[in-house]
């Protein structure tokens, strides 16, 4: 239980919050490239979505492109932690690229199971964002049998071949409690739809929708660190409305901060998204204890202890250069 102190002006810190296991590895991944083989090094889109970190990475030398087009032959290419589809990997071995897939792991697994289930000449419906590129990657495994379900809204104008052969799979990034609910009106539909192995729902997400739940709660404002095209982080924003948060913000860094926002508030919740550094919620808490928020309470609702390893194009290199 949140301690209350209603007379002092206070934080709320959610923890969980920032970098999870897969953006630690994919930003890793960048940086041991450039440690091991020097500048340039390309990377195929944004490696996590967050402004910082993208342009942090630039200045060391890493280079971001649109399309695999772009990378000079033979160069080096980094697959960015949303995963690409099989066409994406083609293409770079046609221009002779020595590729490092970042890929996250829990991605991978969608991946896999979008593959098994095609195999099986199963219709898969697919909820997540069209345009994102994670749901890009997914779809391009199987184009022939994925249905993108986009939100609740979606359900309705889904048409699949045999109602009777269908499964749901889901971008890893969404609200929980949006996706059980778009799950639940596609089982409305085809009550034989088949529930994927394990959940989607990457445990990063879902732990920092918890977190920010707990937050939200107690808190007459809650700020987001997460940039715009930053999925998990603008989720983080509906759940904490949801959760009670009289308002709830999404920003770069402090400097976007509206003190205006601040107006007869008491307690601000404070959170970040998946691929948020440390060092940007640092500086909001320092903007905020400028403006009397100097009591910061962190309220940890879940223990996280997840790690994945190296991409193995760079655990093999640096073996070998070791």
């Amino acid at each position: 239980m949140i301690s209350q102190t209603t007379e002092t002006k206070r934080v709320l810190v959610a923890k969980p919050r920032g970098y999870c296991a897969g953006v630690d590895r994919a930003v890793q991944a960048v940086e041991k490239a450039l440690e091991r083989y020097g500048a340039p090094i390309y990377v195929r889109k944004q490696i996590v979505h967050n402004t910082h970190v993208v342009k942090t990475l630039e200045e060391r030398g890493a280079v971001f492109v649109e399309e695999t087009d772009e990378v000079p032959e033979g160069a080096i290419v980094v697959f960015s932690a949303h995963g690409v589809a099989p066409a994406v990997h083609e293409e770079a071995a046609a221009r002779s690229l020595k590729t490092i897939d970042a890929t996250c792991p829990l991605v991978t697994k969608v991946h896999n199971e979008a593959k098994r289930f095609a195999a099986s000449d199963y219709d898969i419906l697919l909820i997540g964002h069209e345009g994102h590129e994670e749901v890009e990657g997914t779809a391009g495994e199987a184009p022939r049998h994925v249905r993108l379900v986009d939100g609740p809204e979606g359900v309705a104008s889904v048409q699949v071949r045999d109602p009777e052969r269908v499964v749901w799979l889901s971008q890893t990034t969404l609200s929980v409690d949006e996706t059980t609910d778009t799950v639940a009106r596609l089982r409305d539909r085809f009550p034989a739809l088949i529930d994927p192995p394990s959940d989607d729902i990457c445990y990063a997400t879902q732990n920092r929708q918890i977190a920010v739940k707990e937050i939200a709660r107690e808190s007459d404002l809650v700020i987001v660190v997460g940039s715009t095209n930053s999925s998990n982080s603008k989720r983080l924003v509906e759940v904490a409305k949801d959760a009670g948060a009289r308002a709830s913000y999404l920003v770069d860094d402090a400097g976007q901060i509206d003190d205006t926002w601040l107006a007869d508030v008491t307690t601000v919740g404070v959170t970040s998204g998946a691929s948020v550094p440390e060092s940007l919620v640092e500086g909001v808490l320092t903007h905020l204890a400028a403006h009397g928020y100097t009591t910061v309470e962190e309220v940890e609702s879940v223990e996280e202890s997840v790690r994945f390893a190296l991409p193995h194009e760079l655990r093999r290199d640096l073996r070998a250069s070791s």
